[in-house]
């Protein structure tokens, strides 16, 4: 089931609306269980996934494969929000025994794994060759990192 594409996934919008719920769940987590999840924070995230979003939606529907859309954006939410469940789990529990270095590494394996999924969800969106579905989400990465890092310094 793991090697399966958003093709496998009904296309359902309570499944994408559940998608969405489950990532929220997360970042509500990690607003009340670390200390440093702020308001700020929780706006740069939500900001940043809504701009992956369109990122990906875009480019599904330009390469002509709109139909897929639901389906694809609700495989790339519902991964997302588990790894991200992931990340803050990580955060919540390996800091205090870890410290923050480990926790930090662990995230960050955490977020490069995310790319490589959402990667080969996107490949198999577009029934393209694995690297291009890298390529779309590594770009997409680093404009959520550029976007990040902009509004965050400004601050």
């Amino acid at each position: 089931m793991i090697r399966k594409g958003p093709d496998a996934i009904p296309h359902s919008w309570i499944l994408a609306y559940a998608a969405v719920l489950l990532w929220f769940f997360p970042l509500f987590a990690a607003t009340i269980l670390i200390p440093t999840f702020e308001g700020r924070v929780v706006a740069v995230s939500v900001s940043s996934w809504a701009i992956s979003l369109v990122c990906y939606a875009l480019v599904i529907t330009l390469a002509g494969h709109g139909s897929r859309l639901l389906q694809s954006l609700t495989a790339i939410i519902g991964c997302g929000a588990l790894i991200f469940l992931g990340q803050v789990a990580g955060l919540v529990f390996l800091l205090p025994f870890f410290g923050e270095q480990l926790a930090q590494i662990v995230v960050y394996l955490l977020l490069f794994w995310s790319v490589h999924v959402k990667g080969h969800i996107m490949a198999r969106s577009l029934n393209r060759e694995w690297y291009i579905g890298f390529i779309i989400a590594i770009s997409v990465f680093l404009l959520q990192y550029a976007f990040s890092t902009a509004v965050t310094s400004a601050s």
